[in-house]
């Protein structure tokens, strides 16, 4: 949606301090990629564990170095491929992977939570099919400058970090909000799903 391109503009601005520190220090991006990935998959671990502050909170710095490897990248013309699969990859296994700590700390959720990532699997096919087709057919049906063409929708990178991060404040505030919480963003993202196929069925049928 606009929101993720406004805060990846914002955001890119302030954490150019960051990029310059990790920049000098040798870092790489796939290495900013790995840390994030790391911080999520512990964030999922302490989410399954019921620990709702500290999966809050290793969740959102998780996605300090998540938002860092692109810029990274670019500062340092590393910007490939095989980058962009990396951090694609990483993010669905953080996303899912916080979703299934939900399910196992709340068994409340679980239905809400299966729902959810079955929604995540129709919004990655969607949008991963769209832009493999594309390229196979030469096509550049998506302005922008990341690896995949990505196909905007009702819910991007943004909303889905911060459905993350109300899942887990619920979870330490009002546990029993957090499947309603969770069917709300469920269909949120069946929108998305909903806007990408449209889209996919007109651009790629003519």
């Amino acid at each position: 949606m606009v929101l993720d391109d406004t805060l990846r503009g914002v955001f890119g601005r302030a954490l150019q301090p960051l990029v310059r520190a990790a920049d000098r220090a040798g870092l790489r991006p796939n290495h900013l990629t790995a840390v994030g990935l790391a911080f999520g998959l512990a964030a999922a671990v302490a989410a399954g564990r019921g620990a709702w502050w500290w999966a809050l909170g290793l969740w959102l710095v998780g996605r300090v170095p998540d938002g860092l490897d692109g810029l990274l990248a670019r500062r340092q013309g590393a910007a490939s491929d095989h980058g962009g699969f990396l951090d694609i990859m990483a993010d669905f296994a953080g996303y899912g992977a916080f979703v299934l700590g939900v399910a196992v700390a709340l068994p409340d959720a679980r239905v809400a939570c299966a729902a959810l990532l079955l929604a995540y699997y129709l919004n990655g096919s969607a949008f991963l099919a769209i832009s493999g087709l594309a390229e196979k057919q030469a096509r550049q049906v998506v302005e922008g400058e990341r690896s995949l063409q990505f196909v905007r929708g009702l819910t991007e990178g943004t909303e889905t970090i911060t459905a993350h991060a109300v899942f887990a404040l619920l979870g330490a505030l009002r546990p029993s909000a957090v499947p309603v919480a969770v069917w709300v963003f469920t269909a949120l993202v069946l929108v998305t799903v909903g806007q990408r196929v449209r889209f996919g069925w007109q651009v790629l049928r003519d």
